[in-house]
């Protein structure tokens, strides 16, 4: 409930559930403050897509806080679009504050790192970057960040490599290794905290590798990243 004032109504008009991950280890949860996304940072995706120069500077989306779909989640196949997408992607949790960041002082603000999903209306992410339009149309929608619990690097350490797969239906669909990631952890975390001040509680998507494909209902994912568990995510049927 939100919080008293001196007369008998509460302070605020509503309230509005704060999302939060589970954390591996610990009773404590952690709260999603921003959701920030690396667009375009495993060279064969860039490929399959036919998108830009492959050395291009990393660029960053946004989602909503509350697209967070924790494991095992049911979600709704999406309003406006013929075309949802799986993208398998490591995610890193934030968990102290920086701006202006140099690249090798850029782990000390990692607190975790987690198995997520950046689910994707293809049809109308074409349809914007064709226009020059910005992607939130096709990115940044309901249930479309699923995420996995928190594992904090005093448990498992940083990752520089290691398998990344997503099957739908248990048939493999995408598989990379993270030592392919175009730009590194680092260097994300750095070039981002160059556009924004990073705070505790932020996420960092940070892209996917080849074979993004298209969902249907009654689809089953399970996202894979070695040292990290598996993802599990339904996708129920569209809405009414």
């Amino acid at each position: 409930m939100g919080t008293m004032s001196s007369g008998s109504e509460p302070r605020f008009l509503f309230d509005h559930e704060v999302l939060a991950l589970a954390i591996i280890g610990s009773d404590r949860m952690f709260p999603v403050r921003r959701i920030y996304c690396v667009g375009r940072n495993y060279i064969e995706h860039i490929r399959e897509m036919k998108e830009a120069d492959e050395r291009d500077p990393p660029f960053f989306f946004q989602k909503p806080a509350d697209a967070i779909v924790p494991d095992g989640g049911v979600i709704s196949y999406p309003m406006l679009t013929a075309d949802f997408q799986h993208e398998i992607e490591l995610v890193v949790a934030i968990g102290r504050g920086g701006r202006t960041v140099a690249v090798n002082s850029a782990a000390e603000l990692i607190f975790g790192y987690a198995v997520g999903l950046d689910m994707t209306r293809r049809d109308r992410q074409r349809e914007a970057r064709e226009r020059s339009l910005p992607w939130e149309i096709g990115k940044s929608f309901d249930q479309s960040a699923p995420c996995g619990p928190i594992h904090p690097v005093s448990r498992v350490g940083h990752f520089h490599k290691g398998a990344i797969t997503l099957a739908v239906n248990g048939i493999e669909r995408q598989r990379g290794d993270l030592s392919q990631l175009i730009w590194s952890v680092p260097e994300i975390i750095s070039n981002l905290s160059h556009h924004y001040e990073l705070q505790a509680g932020d996420l960092i998507f940070t892209g996917t590798p080849a074979g993004v494909g298209p969902l249907v209902p009654g689809d089953r994912l399970e996202g894979v990243i070695e040292g990290l568990g598996t993802l599990r995510i339904t996708i129920a049927g569209k809405p009414d």
